[in-house]
């Protein structure tokens, strides 16, 4: 038997149809390319919604499954498109500008993306990447005719002609809940980058999850700034669950500096925001060098996309008073898989002992499922202590690559291997030690890499710091430390050591410490430990 209960797709569209017509004036505050700052509400990015739909059909000749890419900030103009194109049945493909061309030219091909929106920043580099993409239609700017740029792109339009070519009072058209709107290609994979394809449900019900208490605990009262960007795994799903929450959003653009963050955390009154540890190590340091200034506005900040460092945690928590949520995710999970915030267990706990589970990566929350495993796929104790292969399962979560490559990361149960190494520990928070790949492999034991990277930041002086594994003759692998110096302050290896020193096991001390002026990082902010190991190739550690 079958329940009686309404027929109701969970389409994209009916996100922004909420906000609009029940949080219609809460204010969308963005920075915008051409300079100002920009403010509108969900009432109006609703009805220019609808009128890009209504012209991606008539003018562009967008359908049903029609695939087109942006290469945009966070702006409203990319959170019109989003739901413009997604709304009428098309597909959007965020493209990352950070990438190389010809992993772009690749990209754009393999998706088969139609039409690609480009804010004005983008546009020389599309101008490199045209020829390679021969299968683009055109091209749509993301300004007014006042500030259309010259330009070689071919077949070029502008967003704001566009939308005053369509209907505002465009009807959505329904369709089935499990068709595809969104598409992301993960750079973290070997050989050439895989996409995930995003449903409308997947997407609805990933921006429920994250709404939720337990997640980011969005409410109407919230106001949200999405630092991470639209075209990094979704933008960590704030783009959807802050109007499902009905909370006002804030939109940084293309200034990521610390001056031009603070600006919009306090223009905004930004409550909730999140971006990777990089960023809010730029904020940090305007913050000490400025400070009379502070942040009274902020209650919480979520940091993932790679291990957030103590020092950042408790430069939030002690010093401005805003709530730290470590979280952890992936592409291929839409992208949010688990969020440090306390539970009823380990609220009660000493708050020493609390700092020690609230520097691990979380628990999931309701729709993922995660177990970590052996290599043959035994379960593995639930200890703190027992490292494992990280699975993860759930709605919002890939069952494959698109075009089916990749299968080999998804097994017959369902089970997707993220690829990382973890502890699950006794209250169910899981702690990433290392990707597979970058675990450190010394005697027959694993030494997490992250922990000692981590650990190295809290030394005074100490910028950035990045662990591999090096060959030994006896141990397999030994542990080095690349170091960058904070500018105008000294700081030795015998200092580094020593900070080390009694914080990890004997065993897992650097074998050496190796200063560079920089640590290379790849598209997405994290630390390319791929172009680490291969720079340090020919080293050799003291004595060896």
């Amino acid at each position: 038997m079958l329940g009686l209960m309404q027929e109701f797709p969970l389409l994209v569209h009916r996100v922004l149809d909420h906000a609009a017509r029940w949080h219609g004036t809460r204010p969308i505050l963005s920075r915008s390319v051409e300079g100002p700052l920009h403010r509108t509400d969900y009432a109006t990015v609703s009805r220019r919604a609808r009128a890009l739909a209504s012209a991606c059909e008539r003018q562009l000749g967008l359908s049903l499954g029609s695939v087109i890419a942006t290469m945009a900030w966070n702006t409203w103009r990319h959170l019109e498109i989003w739901y413009g194109v997604m709304g009428m049945g098309g597909i959007v493909h965020t493209l990352n500008p950070r990438l190389f061309t010809d992993q772009l030219g690749y990209i754009v091909n393999h998706a088969e993306d139609q039409w690609i929106f480009t804010d004005l920043t983008f546009v020389p580099l599309l101008e490199k990447l045209q020829d390679q993409c021969p299968k683009v239609k055109g091209f749509v700017i993301l300004s007014d005719e006042a500030h259309m740029p010259e330009t070689t792109l071919r077949n070029v339009v502008c967003y704001e002609t566009l939308i005053a070519e369509g209907d505002a009072d465009y009807a959505w058209p329904e369709f089935d809940e499990n068709t595809a709107c969104g598409m992301c290609y993960t750079s973290g994979t070997t050989g050439h980058p895989k996409g995930v394809l995003y449903s409308h449900r997947s997407n609805v019900l990933h921006g429920l999850m994250c709404a939720l208490g337990d997640a980011m605990a969005i409410k109407s009262v919230d106001v949200a700034m999405p630092v991470v960007p639209m075209f990094h795994a979704n933008a960590w799903s704030l783009a959807f669950s802050a109007p499902i929450g009905g909370a006002a959003l804030v939109l940084p653009g293309p200034k990521l500096d610390g001056a031009s963050i603070y600006e919009m955390l306090t223009e905004g009154k930004v409550t909730i925001t999140a971006a990777v540890p990089t960023v809010w190590l730029m904020l940090l340091a305007y913050l000490e060098q400025n400070p009379e200034l502070r942040l009274p506005h902020l209650d919480r900040v979520v940091i993932g996309g790679s291990a957030c460092p103590e020092s950042i945690m408790k430069a939030f928590v002690e010093t401005y008073g805003s709530d730290v949520i470590h979280a952890w995710g992936m592409t291929e999970m839409s992208p949010i898989g688990s969020l440090a915030v306390a539970t009823g267990e380990t609220r009660a706990l000493p708050s020493n002992d609390w700092w020690t589970v609230k520097l691990k990566q979380g628990r999931p929350p309701f729709m993922v499922d995660m177990k970590i495993t052996d290599d043959e796929g035994n379960p593995l104790p639930h200890d703190g202590k027992t490292f494992g292969r990280l699975k993860v399962k759930g709605p919002a979560v890939a069952r494959c690559y698109y075009k089916g490559e990749g299968s080999s990361a998804f097994d017959a149960e369902g089970w997707f291997d993220t690829g990382d190494v973890a502890t699950i520990d006794a209250y169910g928070f899981m702690q990433i030690t290392d990707r597979a790949k970058d675990v450190i492999k010394s005697g027959g034991e694993w030494i997490s890499s992250i922990d000692l990277e981590n650990i190295a930041l809290g030394c005074p002086g100490v910028h950035e710091a990045a662990a591999i594994g090096l060959p030994h003759p006896r141990w397999d692998e030994r542990p080095l430390l690349v170091v960058v110096k904070k500018q105008e302050v000294e700081v030795t290896a015998a200092q580094v050591l020593a900070h080390l020193d009694g914080k990890v096991a004997k065993w897992w001390m650097p074998d050496d410490v190796a200063f560079v002026d920089e640590i290379p990082h790849t598209a997405t902010g994290k630390i390319s430990k791929l172009e680490l190991r291969a720079r340090f190739k020919g080293y050799r550690f003291p004595g060896v």
